[in-house]
């Protein structure tokens, strides 16, 4: 199940999960979002992969009167998250490991988004992340 689905919502205690899906997890980008609710429907965790679908299914899930436990820094102090401001333009992050490096940058500054039309050859540094639209326009 773990790696047949890309959202995964356990009602069970978070520590039964944690212990289940730990020999699992692989790393953000391959992992699913995993969701934790308690049995008594008080609180929805957002416990793996935040930043990949587990904080906006909370969201969701709270709509049903559950509080959202939501702790991914960028969410925590109201910013934008490379991976949220690639999924709002429909963009693929093509350096992944840059996504680190610049929400810690997002937490303290607004990080300007540019967009280079081509032909251009784009050189970067490893806090830059390189944003790729997933179909080209028509």
């Amino acid at each position: 199940m773990f790696e047949d689905y890309q959202a995964i919502v356990a009602v069970f205690a978070t520590g039964i999960v944690v212990r289940e899906i730990a020999p699992l997890v692989v790393d953000k980008w391959e992992d699913p979002a995993v969701v934790v609710v308690d049995s008594n429907l008080n609180f929805a965790i957002s416990l793996l992969g935040g930043h990949h679908g587990a904080n906006e299914l909370v969201r969701k899930i709270s709509e049903m009167g559950v509080v959202p436990v939501i702790t991914t820094a960028t969410e925590v102090h109201n910013r934008n998250s490379v991976e949220g401001i690639a999924a709002k333009l429909g963009y693929d992050i093509v350096n992944k490991e840059s996504t680190r490096d610049v929400n810690c940058a997002l937490l303290d500054q607004d990080v300007e988004v540019l967009e280079i039309k081509g032909p251009k050859i784009v050189i970067v540094e490893n806090d830059v992340s390189v944003l790729k639209k997933e179909k080209a326009d028509n």
